[in-house]
């Protein structure tokens, strides 16, 4: 009973690879196109009077920017979420904000480690329950309340609030990060090298700045690779689904 169970239960993690390996990729390209074609009607369609030239410069100036961002991203959240809670994630948006403390937070509660079968199924049902809330939360309290909240308060104020807003935000998620993954020789390795670059790399080579980011998740993965901590037996493997 207890393998044709287990065959069961990799019949179904199949499948369900199978499903998210075709209709995640289907589902992107769709939003990516609508998104696209919005931005273009506005563009071009609205009689704003902007130039190809125009475009392709603002382009160029977003891939500058944001260029890194696209790339370390996916590196960063993929060893927490997994592949299907990836789509889901890269799909919804705001996930360094909004989705992957959900995600963490249920991993956390539910004693699960990321990397496992189980922590990418609860990362997905974590991130279907943000979203749900987001949606009702961003019509009630910001569609709503929101706006009545920051036309009655002083300007000043709400300069001095968007200040603290996104440091409070990514302090809290580096901080349930640490203690979900509850591995003090990675955390002081990452840290280290991070207050190097941002502190002592960069004010030496301002260029460097952009890439700081890059360079800081890249050089922590090496030399935590490298500086982990030795056991005598190999590794045990990660617990799946249905332990």
């Amino acid at each position: 009973m207890s393998s044709q169970t287990g065959n069961a239960q990799l019949t179904g993690l199949a499948q369900f690879d199978r499903t998210t390996s075709i209709w995640g990729p289907i589902t992107l390209a769709l939003g990516f196109l609508v998104s696209l074609a919005a931005a273009l009607f506005v563009a071009f369609g609205t009689g704003l009077g902007i130039t190809g030239a125009e475009l392709w410069k603002a382009v160029g100036l977003v891939i500058v920017t944001f260029g890194v961002i696209a790339v370390v991203e996916p590196i960063a959240y993929y060893p927490i979420l997994g592949r299907s809670a990836m789509y889901q994630a890269f799909m919804i948006g705001n996930i360094a904000n909004k989705l992957l403390p959900a995600a963490l937070i249920a991993q956390t509660d539910l004693g699960e480690k990321p990397g496992t079968r189980r922590a990418e199924l609860i990362s997905g049902a974590a991130i279907i329950g943000a979203a749900f809330i987001h949606l009702i939360t961003l019509v009630v309290l910001v569609g709503v309340l929101g706006t009545l909240l920051l036309g009655a308060l002083p300007p000043d104020l709400v300069a001095v609030a968007r200040l603290y807003i996104l440091p409070a935000v990514f302090g809290a998620v580096t901080v349930q990060a640490v203690v979900t993954m509850k591995n003090v020789r990675i955390t002081i390795i990452a840290a280290v090298i991070a207050a190097a670059l941002v502190f002592v790399v960069v004010p030496l080579v301002p260029a460097l700045a952009n890439a700081a980011t890059a360079m800081a998740v890249v050089v922590s993965i090496i030399a935590a690779w490298f500086l982990r901590k030795r056991t005598d037996g190999p590794p045990a493997a990660p617990q799946s689904i249905g332990h």
